[in-house]
C-alpha cells in the first residue's frame, strides 16, 4: 500500500511524463492510421487530401467544421463517409428511456424546425407516470448538421451551448453531450429562405472551407462509381473510437514554440484594426488555430508546429470570423494581407 510521500512522488512523476515532448515513433504510428482513414473516404469521395487533412485534423482537436459550398458537390456524402470509417462503441445512456447514444445522427434543416427538434423534449411517461426527456438527434458522438442556414435564428442558436461545452439544457435540466462530440454543419451559398448564421456561432466552427467543384477527371469518375446502387457496398470502418480518442489525448503533447504563439497573437489581434473590418476575430481564434495547428502537425508525423503551418491554416481558421464593413468585401483578401505584412520576429 503506497503512503502519501510515495503518491505525491507518483503524482510528480506522471505529471513530468505529460510534459516530455512526444517521440517521432507516436506522431508517425498517427500518421500511418490517419492515413488509412483519409485513403478510406477518397476512395468514396473524391476531394482534395490537404481539406481532408484539415477536417480531420479539426475532428482531433476537439473542434468543429463547417462546409461552405454548392449543393450538390458531395458535402453530405463527405460527412457520411468521415463517421462511417470509424467503429463506434454503442453505449447505452443513463436516461430513464434506455436510449442508446448513436455513432451518427443527421439533422437535416428546414425552416420549420424548432430546438426541441433537435435537442429533446420531455414528455410524460404513461406506463409509470414519470416525466422522462427524449433525447434529440443531437445526442450523437458525430452530428451532420445539413444545410443549417436553412434554420431560422432562434433554432441556430440551439446549437450555441452543445458547440462550445458540450452539454445542452431543456426545461431547467443540463444534460451532458457524449464525448468525442463532433458537428460537421454544411452551409449553402445560395438560395432562397437563407438565414446567415449571427457572427457568435461561426466563431464556435473551428474550420471553414470550400469542396468546390471537382476537375473533368474527377467528375467524370463520380459519375462512373455514383450513378450505381452499389456505389457504397465496399465501404467500411478502418479505425476505432478508441484509437481517435488516444490521438486526441496526444494534441496536447505536441509542442508549439512561445515564439509561434506570439506570432498567432500578432495576427489574431491585426484583424480588429483592419480598416474595412467591422468586427474582427475574437480569442477564441487564437485558441482554435493553435490546437489546429497541433493536431495538423500530429497526423502529420510531426511532433512540433512550425510557423509555415500556422501561415498554411490561417485562412480556414479565421477568415469566416471577420465581419466585414462592405459585405462585398472579401475577408480572405483581408487574412492574405495580415499574413503577408506580420513579421515573423512579432513582439
Amino acid at each position: 500500500m503506497k503512503t502519501k510521500v510515495q503518491t505525491k512522488i507518483t503524482s510528480r512523476q506522471d505529471s513530468t511524463q505529460l510534459k516530455k515532448p512526444l517521440h517521432a515513433n507516436f506522431t508517425k504510428k498517427v500518421k500511418i492510421a490517419v492515413d488509412k482513414l483519409i485513403k478510406n473516404i477518397k476512395s468514396t469521395i473524391y476531394i482534395d487530401t490537404v481539406k481532408l487533412e484539415y477536417i480531420t485534423a479539426a475532428n482531433i482537436a476537439g473542434g468543429h467544421v463547417m462546409l461552405a459550398d454548392s449543393h450538390g458537390v458531395g458535402k453530405t456524402s463527405l460527412a457520411k463517409a468521415l463517421a462511417g470509417s470509424i467503429q463506434w462503441q454503442k453505449k447505452r445512456s443513463k436516461s430513464r428511456n434506455n436510449n442508446y447514444i448513436e455513432p451518427f445522427s443527421r439533422i437535416q434543416c428546414t425552416v420549420d424546425l424548432l430546438p426541441q427538434d433537435i435537442l429533446g423534449y420531455t414528455k410524460l411517461e404513461g406506463s409509470t407516470n414519470r416525466i422522462v426527456f427524449n433525447k434529440g438527434p443531437i445526442f450523437a458522438y458525430f452530428v451532420l448538421c445539413d444545410e443549417i442556414n436553412l434554420l431560422t435564428p432562434k433554432t441556430q442558436g440551439s446549437f450555441f451551448q452543445a458547440m462550445e461545452e458540450r452539454t445542452v439544457t431543456v426545461e431547467g435540466t443540463t444534460y451532458d453531450l457524449p464525448y468525442p462530440f463532433f458537428i460537421i454543419s454544411t452551409m449553402n451559398l445560395k438560395g432562397a429562405h437563407l438565414f446567415p448564421l449571427p457572427a457568435p456561432q461561426l466563431d464556435r466552427f473551428m474550420i471553414q472551407i470550400s469542396l468546390g467543384f471537382p476537375n473533368f477527371a474527377d467528375e467524370t469518375a463520380i459519375i462512373k462509381q455514383h450513378g450505381r446502387n452499389d456505389a457504397w457496398d465496399n465501404f467500411g470502418t478502418v479505425i476505432t473510437s478508441q484509437e481517435l480518442l488516444s490521438w486526441q489525448a496526444l494534441v496536447d503533447k505536441i509542442e508549439i514554440h512561445p515564439d509561434i504563439i506570439k506570432y498567432i497573437t500578432t495576427c489574431v489581434r491585426k484583424t480588429r484594426n483592419y480598416p474595412d473590418v467591422l468586427m474582427g476575430a475574437s480569442p477564441r481564434t487564437g485558441v482554435k488555430v493553435s490546437r489546429l495547428a497541433r493536431a495538423l502537425a500530429l497526423i502529420r508525423g510531426e511532433t512540433f508546429v512550425s510557423l509555415d503551418l500556422i501561415k498554411e491554416i490561417f485562412m480556414a481558421a479565421v477568415a469566416h470570423r471577420l465581419i466585414m464593413s462592405d459585405p462585398a468585401q472579401s475577408a480572405e483578401r483581408v487574412v492574405e494581407d495580415i499574413l503577408n505584412t506580420v513579421p515573423v520576429e512579432s513582439p
